[in-house]
């Protein structure tokens, strides 16, 4: 996973994050809470990000996009478990292509890297979540073949509710 991916499109590269990689990281996560309207919720900081990402045994990884050697988009992944399958699933927490650069095949690149990273490790599928109002994106995930999970609600504790509750 090291290594860079070639993908069909010239001059356009996806590989693992590194350390020296940290701020474009945080940049990524600023810029996709601005899109997402979320920017009220970040706190990440670039000591974050160190910590997270590139600790001895990290359970979340980022690869990032370079087109023409420039950073053009990020995904941030981590694996989950079916207990139906018995099997690890590769989860998309977020996928970001800079605005400028979206519509170039960029984002499907980068998702078909996550898809080869799933049964790389055996995975049994790979789901992620998509704000409901963005259409753009549900399409694009429905044109890949895609399925939206009807019947699913997502439950969220926060880190407040979190100590609440101990």
């Amino acid at each position: 996973m090291g290594e860079p991916t070639t993908t069909l499109i010239p001059d356009f590269v996806i590989r693992k994050a590194s350390t020296t990689e940290a701020h474009l990281i945080l940049k990524f996560i600023k810029d996709i809470a601005e899109y997402e309207k979320l920017s009220h919720e970040v706190v990440a900081t670039l000591d974050d990000i160190q910590k997270t990402f590139f600790c001895e045994h990290p359970n979340v990884f980022c690869v990032i996009s370079y087109y023409q050697n420039r950073a053009v988009g990020f995904a941030v992944y981590f694996f989950n478990f079916s207990t139906f399958l018995c099997k690890h699933g590769l989860y998309l927490e977020d996928l970001f292509v800079l605005p400028e650069y979206r519509g170039k095949g960029f984002g499907k690149a980068m998702l078909l890297h996550l898809t080869e990273l799933a049964l790389q490790n055996n995975c049994g599928r790979m789901e992620w979540s998509v704000l409901d109002w963005n259409t753009p994106a549900i399409e694009f995930y429905k044109s890949l073949q895609a399925k939206p999970l009807n019947g699913w609600t997502i439950f969220r504790l926060t880190e407040t509710t979190l100590k609440q509750l101990n």
